[in-house]
């Protein structure tokens, strides 16, 4: 079960399917039609190569991988989806033409991304992640690399009204001291933003064995993960070198301020606590 509004067949849907197993040139034109997927409407096939930096043989072997017998059948499901208004297939690539400023763009770009991640998102489906976390016992976070980060930053927030938020492994631990005695009662929180260390994948099987649920947040360019009992992709694409991850951070201070809502009064009992520790500690 995921928490994405696209169908399971869809162009988007497909392609992401398909991440692991490509080549060079392929993750490259992947790239480009997750990050654009409405291009394709527009293009011709070789036109499309170029915008992506590769061969015409590439678009036509990718396109039949996708499980599409022409480009032209591509070109209408991508049609029907641009029509149906998903925000995903409106953005376009823009002509780099042009002196434009480096805080507007960066400012455009960000903007775009909170939008867009965001018009993925129903209340129903916030609120039923949001009871998940208030009501485990344990609560563990994971994220290597550029998504640490965002770990440490979830767990600071929900720590204060949540007795058990943990963010794993921490220096010198394993995940298997945290994983044993994973439970269906437990929930998982995976920050999988692209270029992940190989953790992962084995922390995914075995927390999905335990029936625990889980909720995976990555970015447009990262692979489903079929164990996830919700999955979030997050609009990070950037003007620059870097991505942008506006649309993470957004997404960290939303679950957080539901957390704290729902947790209800045993939140605010906890919260009240600290404040009066951190008096008598005089921490502050």
């Amino acid at each position: 079960m995921t928490s994405s509004k696209t169908s399971a067949n869809s162009f988007v849907r497909r392609v992401r399917s398909q991440l692991e197993s490509l080549s060079a040139a392929e993750r490259r034109l992947a790239d480009f039609m997750l990050e654009f997927p409405g291009e394709l409407a527009s293009y011709a096939a070789s036109e499309l190569a170029a915008l992506a930096g590769v061969s015409n043989a590439t678009v036509s072997r990718f396109i039949r991988r996708l499980g599409y017998a022409s480009y032209e059948e591509a070109k209408r499901d991508v049609r029907r989806e641009k029509e149906s208004g998903s925000p995903l297939f409106q953005a376009v690539k823009k002509d780099a033409g042009g002196q434009v400023s480096l805080i507007a763009t960066h400012l455009e770009q960000s903007q775009s991304n909170l939008a867009r991640t965001f018009a993925q998102l129903s209340d129903e489906q916030m609120q039923d992640i949001v009871t998940a976390l208030v009501e485990a016992p344990r609560v563990l976070i994971f994220g290597t690399r550029g998504s640490h980060g965002f770990v440490r930053y979830l767990r600071w927030q929900m720590l204060r009204v949540l007795p058990s938020v943990v963010a794993m492994p921490e220096a010198g631990e394993s995940l298997a001291e945290h994983l044993a005695g994973l439970t269906p009662q437990d929930c998982l929180v995976v920050f999988g933003i692209r270029r992940q260390t190989r953790q992962i994948s084995g922390l995914l099987e075995v927390a999905s064995k335990s029936g625990c649920k889980i909720l995976f947040i990555c970015d447009a360019m990262s692979p489903d993960r079929s164990e996830a009992t919700w999955s979030i992709q997050c609009q990070c694409a950037g003007p620059g070198l870097l991505d942008n991850h506006v649309s993470v951070m957004a997404l960290c201070d939303l679950v957080a301020s539901m957390v704290m809502e729902g947790a209800g009064a045993a939140g605010r009992k906890r919260l009240a606590s600290i404040e009066l520790l951190h008096e008598d500690l005089e921490e502050l």
